[in-house]
């Protein structure tokens, strides 16, 4: 009796405490359909046991990847230069030709004497900075800058060097948050936030007109 006696303070504490802040996984949310999406056009692929895995941390290396097939790199004509001596990724590394690829065509930098680090974990503004690189960092001023992540929680945790990169991803409407809105930017990205991204590009061009329609302006004169 004294034992469940306990039992039933601790819960009742428990039940009284204020609710601990916690840190939302943004990878929660994240849609089956949006990782279906990216594997079907195989931007990202699964394991061989056939699971995607969306909480895994992703590497420089599996972001050099990735953004060679998202963005067709390969096919930028900078890819032809010389390949770059990088000490720690040898000719026989799987993420080698991929590698050469981002740095040459400036997605991607390599460190000081021009290592790479091919196994380093990406925060989340990195990898949104290298996305908004490959798509194309939009030049907002800094006051727009400011007031597009003003609604963000967290925004002033968000590096210097990232905040128009993410600004872009923003606008484009690419960025997955949690229910707050909080970016997370110093966090691991996880495969299933680089899905999401992925699948929010991917739903753009797959909406963009053959031909682009000419916005009708009001009371304008009708072109003859």
């Amino acid at each position: 009796m004294r034992q469940l006696s306990i039992t039933l303070s601790l819960v009742a504490l428990l039940q009284s405490l204020p609710a601990i802040a916690q840190v939302p996984e943004t990878t929660s949310a994240i849609a089956s359909d949006s990782i279906q999406q990216v594997t079907a056009v195989k931007w990202m692929t699964n394991f061989s046991d056939g699971k995607f895995y969306p909480e895994r941390l992703l590497s420089r290396a599996e972001l050099a990847s990735i953004m060679v097939k998202a963005f067709r790199l390969d096919k930028r004509q900078a890819v032809n230069k010389e390949n770059l001596t990088i000490p720690d990724v040898s000719r026989s590394d799987w993420a080698f030709n991929n590698i050469q690829i981002v740095l040459k065509t400036d997605i991607m930098k390599g460190y000081r004497g021009n290592e790479f680090f091919p196994n380093q974990k990406v925060t989340r503004a990195e990898a949104l900075a290298i996305f908004a690189q490959a798509y194309g960092v939009f030049q907002f001023s800094d006051d727009a800058v400011n007031e597009i992540l003003a609604s963000h929680p967290d925004e002033k945790s968000i590096p210097a060097w990232a905040r128009k990169a993410i600004a872009t991803v923003a606008t484009e409407g690419f960025l997955n948050t949690d229910a707050q809105g909080n970016i997370f930017p110093l966090k691991p990205v996880t495969r299933g936030d680089m899905a999401y991204v992925l699948s929010k590009y991917l739903q753009r061009q797959q909406q963009q007109p053959e031909t682009p329609e000419v916005p009708i302006i009001p009371n304008s004169p009708q072109s003859p």
